[in-house]
């Protein structure tokens, strides 16, 4: 579209929200069609015009000058008239995607299409697993695995709904549902998990507050993750029932601090319904990206529970051109029985970009954990690590590459294989495992 058209266009929705003014333009005549359509929005402060004084009406006007255009009628909402507004609205749904890059603030394009806003995601995941059978019953129940593939195949789709209050305050739940599309043949903890998560659930509900750009506080059921790498030694999205307080220094530094009780875990005994302080840490330093954690369970000291624990971590991430190195680490300062550290490095490659067909992604990175330091709920999607939770190993080390690809808009591949498996101590002792996931994000 021609700049000149889309400028007429946009003066016929904010009709009457100012009076005549003088010709900015030097390429701009009285006895142009649209002289006093340009004139008005550019006393209005809605359009502006080149460093030489020209308009250049007849250029074809791009997305981001258009979301420029926009960006400024939206702080002009309340001189509009309904149809007006609508109209706005729109356009400003349109021209969401520009909008965001321009800085403008999420509330405001969420009101746009009203109060409640809708997103979600769901995939396809197939996943390699094994036959098991169990003898004895009670404390003398035995898992025995059989070394046979009994892999499974689940669906699922998360709906997430946001509700806005005010430009401070919205609340946020998400609606889970998981299917298995192929029961396993036993019920074993490795196979019954797709079993179990079977249902549908509202497993996420909190609110959040902005004190203005200085700090935001979150209330309720929310997603917790430590770590850059998606939660490596937990990043479970059901998260904790917790409060925690983020304070903005800058638009480079977050620093979080927050209470609360873990309500999920892999780990039989581990941190589910534990209470804990914990914080967090994270700065972007432009040559590199550095975090710390901490957690400090609260309650005394218990066998094969998390009660009394205490972490820390740091973790630190430096991009290369297209490349990045990162890297990460965790001690249990608490933990008696030695095994008490985690650590991984890696390299990745690429970025994923949802919105770019052929963008992709890939990492691999080499990790070892102690019985000590992880307490379920990784973000990584292979089993590899349950081997501490589920099969009683006292350390694993293992390589892990994952790779994602946008295939379409919102639709990627994600691919992971963990490989040189080794489970020290632990009741069985695969050499690999994998995964393969078709994602969707709408």
């Amino acid at each position: 579209m021609k700049k000149i058209l889309a400028i007429a266009a946009v003066a016929a929705l904010s009709a009457g929200v100012s009076a005549y003014a003088a010709n900015p333009f030097s390429d701009v005549t009285p006895s142009d069609w649209a002289y006093q359509a340009v004139v008005d929005l550019s006393d209005q402060g809605v359009v502006e015009g080149y460093p030489d004084g020209t308009f250049k009406g007849e250029r074809n006007i791009t997305r981001y000058e258009m979301a420029q255009i926009i960006a400024r009628l939206m702080a002009k909402e309340d001189q509009l008239n309904a149809e007006q507004r609508a109209t706005l609205d729109k356009l400003a749904g349109e021209y969401a995607d520009e909008l965001a890059n321009l800085g403008v603030r999420v509330s405001n394009l969420e009101k746009k299409v009203g109060n409640i806003s809708w997103s979600g995601n769901g995939y396809m995941k197939f996943a390699q697993g094994y036959k098991t059978y169990k003898t004895g019953t009670g404390e003398n129940e035995v898992t025995h695995y059989t070394g046979k593939a009994d892999d499974k195949y689940v669906g699922r789709i998360r709906i997430n709904v946001k509700g806005q209050v005010n430009d401070s305050t919205y609340v946020q739940g998400r609606l889970n549902a998981t299917m298995d599309f192929k029961e396993s043949e036993d019920d074993s903890d490795v196979q019954k998990e797709s079993e179990d998560d079977s249902d549908v659930q509202f497993d996420q509900l909190f609110v959040n507050h902005d004190f203005g750009s200085v700090a935001t506080v979150r209330l309720g059921r929310q997603p917790v993750a430590f770590g850059d790498q998606g939660g490596w030694l937990y990043g479970d999205t059901f998260g904790a029932d917790a409060a925690q307080v983020t304070f903005h220094a800058g638009q480079k530094v977050d620093l979080t601090a927050g209470y609360g009780r873990f309500n999920t875990s892999d780990y039989d005994e581990g941190v589910e319904d534990q209470d804990a302080f914990y914080a967090r840490g994270a700065a972007d330093l432009n040559v590199a990206k550095l975090g710390v954690d901490y957690i400090k369970f609260t309650g005394d000291k218990k066998a094969d529970t998390a009660a009394g624990y205490e972490l820390m971590g740091a973790n630190l991430t430096i991009p290369v051109q297209d490349f990045r190195v990162f890297g990460e680490y965790w001690k249990n300062t608490t933990y008696e029985n030695g095994n008490d550290t985690a650590w991984n490095a890696g390299i990745g490659y690429g970025k994923l970009n949802l919105k770019k067909p052929g963008s992709f992604a890939i990492d691999v990175a080499y990790n070892d954990v102690d019985e000590g330091v992880y307490f379920g709920g990784t973000g990584l999607q292979t089993d590899a690590l349950k081997y501490l939770t589920k099969h009683d190993a006292t350390n694993v080390t293992f390589w892990n590459a994952m790779a994602d690809v946008t295939l379409q808009k919102n639709v990627f591949l994600h691919g992971e294989y963990a490989f040189d498996v080794s489970a020290d101590n632990a009741d069985m002792n695969d050499k690999d495992a994998w995964t393969v996931s078709l994602n969707y994000k709408f």
